[in-house]
């Protein structure tokens, strides 16, 4: 780990002796939780970022960036995920390596304890943890991630002007991504393991109307297939839920959108949540329905789910998080 702040570890008494004392602890380490860190940082609150099960999040498993501003060529994924944390790092935070298993929001100051058996009382907390995608769980889906495999049109679309592309999902999402990819793609084909779409009317009417979407009902994806020099998608393996047969499709690119789970299961019972386990913070606002715990990124946002946007909403957190403990301190 590179250099950087080194917060001290304050005693505590009634078995929270090795407990470490944080003004601000940030629960994940991707674009919203490393922005959080350095706005707090520069804030002299001292944060400490728990780096989580994916450290610098989504990023990592990305190769190409080209819309993350301030960057005229392409560049990769983890590396600017290693650059926000070394910049964190730099203005005072203190990474830790380790995943919290439990949390507890009933008093003031929070408690955490991680897997490590690390125990961490905080004044505020900044949840970033984020929301994964769920994947179709093929061998071959993993050999491909990041190298024709997607889980995000709005990220990677440009990248396949021209091609041929195919997308998995039936609901909204997936319309919605089928559609913003005719803006690249010269064909897209639209896989749905169900008779019918799940989409709005609305969208379904948008599909029909578009003549690069052909739609494949009843049709699931058994085989991601390619190259490995360079590792590259060219062609995807369906297998018909009607009759079991099974035909080949040129694709350049798989895009799997079939939802994305955030990241909350800690927070069950303690926070607001919808009904898809997002945290629900106030209008214009990072603040959530405990009073010193603050929401960033794609762990509240089911709609953007870009690194910017995340990062847009870390520094917010943090600023909210600066003003709450001048209020109350």
């Amino acid at each position: 780990m590179r250099g950087g702040f080194i917060l001290a570890v304050h005693a505590f008494g009634s078995g929270m002796a090795d407990a470490t004392e944080a003004k601000v602890v940030i629960l994940g380490s991707g674009p919203a939780g490393a922005t959080a860190a350095i706005y707090a940082a520069r804030a002299m609150l001292e944060p400490v970022l728990i780096s989580g099960l994916q450290p610098g999040g989504q990023l990592t498993i990305t190769t190409d960036v080209e819309n993350y501003p301030g960057f005229a060529e392409a560049i990769q994924g983890p590396w600017l995920m290693e650059q926000m944390q070394a910049q964190a790092e730099h203005v005072g935070t203190r990474v830790v390596q380790d995943m919290i298993a439990s949390v507890d929001l009933g008093g003031h100051p929070f408690t955490l304890t991680g897997d490590s058996g690390s125990r961490y009382r905080a004044r505020t907390i900044i949840i970033a943890t984020g929301a994964q995608a769920k994947w179709l769980g093929l061998a071959s889906e993993e050999t491909y991630k990041g190298f024709g495999v997607s889980a995000c049109a709005t990220c990677d679309g440009f990248f396949f002007r021209g091609k041929r592309v195919a997308v998995v999902g039936g609901g909204n999402t997936a319309a919605e991504e089928a559609l913003f990819l005719t803006n690249f793609a010269e064909h897209v084909t639209l896989i749905h393991r169900g008779p019918v779409l799940r989409a709005d009317k609305t969208n379904q009417m948008r599909l029909a109307a578009n003549g690069k979407i052909a739609i494949r009902y009843d049709t699931v994806v058994d085989e991601i297939l390619g190259t490995s020099e360079p590792r590259a998608v060219n062609a995807v393996r369906l297998r018909s839920l009607e009759d079991g047969t099974k035909e080949t499709l040129p694709v350049d690119g798989l895009f799997v959108a079939i939802g994305h789970t955030p990241a909350t299961e800690l927070f069950h019972g303690q926070l607001d949540m919808d009904g898809d386990g997002y945290i629900r913070t106030e209008p214009d606002s990072t603040r959530t329905s405990v009073p010193g715990v603050f929401a960033a990124g794609d762990v509240k946002d089911k709609i953007f789910r870009q690194a910017v946007t995340a990062a847009g909403m870390g520094c917010m957190a943090a600023l909210e998080a600066e003003r709450f403990l001048a209020a109350r301190h």
